[in-house]
């Protein structure tokens, strides 16, 4: 920005800081973290731009928990500890009372995501670009991958999906549900819960492992695709919630082709115990491809370009 950019940082952003993993966070050129002995880094980068992932009137609040949560999910699906976060915030202009705001929901996903600060940068562009880098950490060798499903596994997703992609219609106006129905929808977009417990106690059990961003089909079909196996889905196992259960069959549809849950989607081999709030959807077979209740499935789901 100009020369008032570090007093919007320490205004905004110098008490998100601080964590046993950070030992030199805001306020120098780069961030030291502390790694647990034994143990690799895994890192992983987000980003937001307004207009294409968020509706421009999305409140502030909401854009600032969104933008950290998201990105913890990618740490989730490696069953990674989160350690710490940056930021790279690019504004039109110092709108003040939007950084308050952006920044209060920023805390509170730093809180709740156990992802302090360590740095970042702000900068002036033509519109407003959120990027947050993630950093946790996991026992050398554990880390969950795409690429361990094995023929026989069951594959079981977390909490309910198709919550994001409904909310997305409601925002576009091309679904209009009762109020209550409505309210819990958007929740599920703007608040995201990245599944970061589940993830570490998945370590050693899950043979692979992926957040649901672009849509359950679609990111299925890449563990289908790193595994070289093929994937089965029933769709009368899929967990929908209540409010999404309300759109009959477009639920459904939304379940399997909708992005933006940033639920884990995971194999686990059939003598192992399915983790409380999963439900198992579909089998892991020899062969490629995905298919729903016997037929082939478009596992293409949402892409960028």
């Amino acid at each position: 920005m100009s020369s008032n950019e570090f007093d919007l940082i320490r205004r905004y952003f110098w008490g998100l800081g601080g964590g046993e993993a950070i030992r030199l966070g805001i306020g120098d050129d780069a961030a030291l973290l502390d790694l647990p002995p034994g143990e690799v880094l895994v890192a992983s980068v987000d980003t937001l731009v307004e207009g294409v992932h968020y509706p421009e009137d999305t409140f502030p609040e909401d854009v600032g928990y969104r933008a950290l949560a998201v990105a913890a999910s990618d740490l989730a699906a490696m069953g990674a500890s989160p350690l710490a976060c940056t930021l790279a915030l690019t504004l039109p202009a110092a709108d003040e009372l939007w950084l308050q705001a952006f920044s209060e929901g920023l805390a509170r996903a730093c809180a709740d995501c156990g992802l302090p600060l360590a740095g970042g940068d702000t900068t002036r562009g033509p519109a407003t670009v959120i990027t947050i880098q993630v950093f946790g950490a996991c026992p050398a060798g554990a880390a969950l991958r795409r690429d361990g499903a094995r023929p026989g596994d069951r594959v079981c997703v977390t909490g309910t999906v198709g919550d994001a992609a409904a909310a997305l219609a409601i925002l576009e106006e091309r679904w209009h549900p009762g109020p209550e129905a409505a309210a819990v929808l958007l929740e599920r977009f703007n608040r995201p819960t990245p599944r970061l417990a589940l993830g570490e106690r998945l370590r050693g059990a899950a043979t692979a492992a992926i957040d649901v961003s672009d849509g359950l089909l679609a990111d299925l079909g890449h563990i289908a695709a790193a595994s070289g196996v093929a994937i089965a889905l029933d769709s009368a196992a899929l967990p929908l919630s209540p409010a999404l259960a309300a759109a009959g069959e477009q639920g459904r549809a939304w379940a399997l082709g909708g992005g933006d849950d940033y639920e884990l989607a995971f194999t686990l081999p059939a003598e192992a115990a399915l983790p409380e709030g999963c439900t198992h959807i579909g089998e892991v077979r020899e062969g490629s491809g995905l298919s729903v209740d016997g037929e082939p499935a478009d596992a293409s789901g949402y892409r960028h370009f």
